[in-house]
């Protein structure tokens, strides 16, 4: 079954940006990155109540990805998806990307406002070390709150590209 509005969340570094455009580019679904949305130049944050209402704009469509975390409106996007992707990989792994972003950023994913560089901030560190504790008692709200909504965590490089062929295979009929 084709999927038409899908979200996905998890740790910073977990790869989300990355499998977000390449299954926009398989699916031609439109695609959205929470961070170009909260973010205006200079890493500034939005006015939460704008931001809010910009996602729930998104949301309101019929077709749409959407890539990011924002904790406090996870509700906003779970509530429309019709499948929901957590990427949970293992934080060692996700440190290790996030230092390889900020010195080998893919300038193909445009997933950053404008005048926002690639940083790495004990700050960021901090937020993907406690993520999954923060977030997992949500989830477990969530899926109760919306059960029929598809439901999906990811906790490895192979699992995202099984994944991948999968929703691929649904919008498209071909696995490349």
């Amino acid at each position: 079954m084709a999927r038409k509005r899908i979200m996905i969340f998890g740790l910073p570094g977990s790869g989300k940006s990355h499998f977000a455009k390449q299954l926009h580019l398989a699916t031609g679904l439109p695609l959205f990155h929470l961070d170009k949305i909260f973010f205006k130049e200079g890493w500034v944050e939005e006015n939460a109540n704008v931001f809010l209402s910009k996602q729930r704009a998104l949301v309101d469509a019929d077709h749409w990805i959407i890539d990011g975390n924002s904790l406090s409106s996870l509700d906003v996007r779970w509530a429309r998806a019709d499948l929901v992707l957590y990427f949970h990989l293992p934080r060692l792994l996700c440190l290790a990307r996030l230092i390889k972003r900020r010195f080998f950023k893919d300038r193909s994913i445009d997933d950053r406002a404008p005048l926002c560089p690639e940083v790495l901030r004990f700050r960021l560190i901090k937020y993907m070390w406690g993520f999954q504790s923060r977030v997992h008692p949500r989830i477990d709200v969530l899926r109760t709150t919306y059960p029929l909504t598809s439901f999906q965590e990811i906790t490895s490089l192979k699992e995202q590209k099984v994944l991948l062929q999968s929703l691929m295979r649904d919008h498209t009929g071909k696995t490349s």
